[in-house]
């Protein structure tokens, strides 16, 4: 009943019949390519996404690095001791260490291969470490707390350095003499503020700390924090506004 009714419109009224052939070839017709800009704009999201899965893939794979760098070697102290497990420890992180009564440095050579005759005096505590420009964390530094007789201590350019590793410093407090931070870039006020525990600090390095507003300041605190230390690496006049007593005139009013 429908389809005569539908015929007997095409035939009495044109534009019923035009619309229905614009209907079929429109249907029948592929869609358009996407304009230049649609597709340059589909490059630049899958170019973005492709970036953001490979920093978050170096990102996780630094931090597995980080992770496996800094674990805690309980077997080694368990067979050897904890001054060998100290000592194996600081060279597989690439650092140097000297032991007390002992002038030779124990370093890795370039290629990351190192000498071990250190497991010939297990009862030597280590006195000097030098972990400059390493992945030292936190969580690695449980390797060297049994360290009760060290006195210096170089973190030179450790990027994972933290506030949260210099408040574990305190366990060195009676020994601790020489302590280098420079070009650390995680460590804050709050951070150096922790090292008020240790009392035999006799020199302390802060220079090139990024972290630090107003290292002049930071400087005062620390002197006062620790009379008997000699802070160095910041002068007083880094990040200090100084501010001119200039009274100005009023104006006069004539009358």
């Amino acid at each position: 009943m429908a389809a005569p009714v539908l015929c007997q419109m095409r035939r009495r009224c044109p534009v019923v019949a035009y619309l229905s052939v614009v209907r079929r070839e429109y249907a029948s017709s592929p869609p358009s390519p996407p304009s230049l800009f649609s597709r340059f704009l589909f490059q630049l999201n899958q170019h973005f996404h492709d970036v953001e899965h490979l920093i978050n893939w170096s990102s996780w794979l630094r931090n597995r690095v980080v992770r496996r760098k800094n674990v805690f070697y309980g077997y080694t102290q368990k067979r050897f001791g904890v001054n060998v497990a100290a000592a194996y420890y600081i060279l597989g992180l690439g650092g140097g260490f000297r032991f007390a009564g002992h002038s030779d440095w124990f370093r890795p050579d370039s290629r990351g291969k190192f000498s071990y005759d250190f497991l010939n005096t297990p009862n030597s505590t280590i006195e000097e470490i030098d972990l400059s420009r390493t992945l030292i964390n936190h969580a690695g530094l449980e390797n060297i707390v049994s360290q009760n007789e060290l006195r210096s201590l170089s973190l030179q350019g450790c990027p994972e350095v933290d506030d949260w590793f210099l408040a574990r410093l305190h366990v060195f407090g009676e020994s601790l003499q020489w302590l280098d931070l420079s070009h650390c870039p995680h460590i804050t006020v709050g951070g150096l503020a922790a090292l008020q525990h240790l009392r035999k600090l006799r020199r302390l390095d802060v220079s090139s700390l990024p972290r630090l507003q107003n290292p002049g300041l930071v400087r005062i605190l620390l002197e006062e924090m620790l009379p008997h230390c000699e802070v160095i690496g910041a002068d007083y006049e880094q990040g200090l506004i100084l501010t001119d007593n200039v009274e100005e005139a009023e104006p006069v009013r004539h009358k």
